[in-house]
């Protein structure tokens, strides 16, 4: 078993990790994501080179949304102490959080696991605070963790991930998420609050083929696991209990299944007297953490 080895990957040092034949790749450079994940001898993470060469670096790897998830609408987050603005990085919204684009430095690793960190004072966030992303190997396994906290003063707080699974031309990929209802989208694809049920097209708890679907969808009160299925491969996603929204894009490059604790917009709705959004406002001293993992069987 090679393991903790660090590698080239282009212009990026690359931490990979590898158990019983399944190679993982972690750039904590490039936002401390996963660029590579190689089972049963196929690239099951879409990879930079074969992403859309746009920013922001929005649409390849499996990056740490923190410490918010999904769209911001025109950056707007209503606190205690008036409007917070921030920044749109896919105009009109603030998307995803602060940390896919940033570096992350590593804090802790060993032969099966790498720990980063990712200083979120200074980056445009009033509400201070600091991040760390856990990235595990295991037998026919990764498990994701997350750790949000160091606030300097009460601000709102999402975590999640957001996969880009491979979506190879000429195979039938099948997709599970186990849920009933999505949000209303408005013309800028923000929640409304309103959640609806889903419609055949997007209704995933039998497992379907993708097909042609091209879904943007949020799932709402889902139940872990989400499974993609490749014609060699399962995956199941299992996710903690806080993270029941799951947001599904599935464009022609890839499929992305993100587990998030929160539902896209959460400040503004929230604000708006919208219940059950999943927002967390942390005090100074209050942490917050989700885990996910993804197990497979070929």
């Amino acid at each position: 078993m090679t393991t903790g080895v660090r590698h080239d990957y282009g212009m990026s040092e690359v931490v990979e990790l590898s158990r019983d034949g399944a190679v993982l790749g972690i750039d904590p450079a490039d936002g401390g994501r996963i660029v590579s994940l190689v089972i049963a001898g196929a690239e099951r993470i879409l990879p930079k080179g074969r992403a859309r060469a746009v920013e922001p670096a929005l649409y390849w790897g499996c990056y740490p949304m923190v410490p918010w998830a999904g769209r911001l609408s025109n950056g707007r987050i209503p606190t205690n102490d008036g409007e917070v603005r921030l920044e749109p990085n896919l105009p009109p919204s603030a998307i995803h959080g602060l940390g896919f684009d940033k570096s992350w430095e590593i804090v802790e690793r060993s032969e099966s696991a790498v720990t980063m960190t990712c200083e979120l004072r200074g980056l445009g966030w009033p509400f201070g605070g600091r991040a760390l992303h856990t990235v595990r190997m295991g037998v026919n396994r990764v498990e994701l963790e997350l750790w949000l906290g160091d606030y300097t003063k009460a601000g709102p707080a999402g975590l999640g991930w957001h996969p880009w699974f491979t979506r190879p031309p000429d195979a039938a990929l099948e997709l599970r998420v186990n849920g009933s209802e999505v949000l209303v989208l408005d013309g800028d694809l923000a929640p409304t609050g309103a959640v609806r049920r889903v419609t055949p097209i997007e209704d995933l708890r039998s497992g379907p083929p993708l097909g042609d679907r091209r879904l943007d969808h949020v799932y709402v009160r889902t139940k872990s696991p989400a499974i993609v299925r490749w014609p060699d491969l399962e995956l199941r996603i299992e996710y903690d209990t806080n993270l029941e929204t799951v947001v599904v894009y599935t464009p022609l490059e890839g499929i992305c299944v993100e587990p998030q604790s929160m539902w896209p917009n959460a400040p503004l709705l929230a604000a708006a007297g919208v219940r059950g959004t999943g927002l967390r406002t942390l005090e100074p001293g209050d942490t917050m953490t989700a885990a996910t993992r993804w197990m497979w069987s070929v």
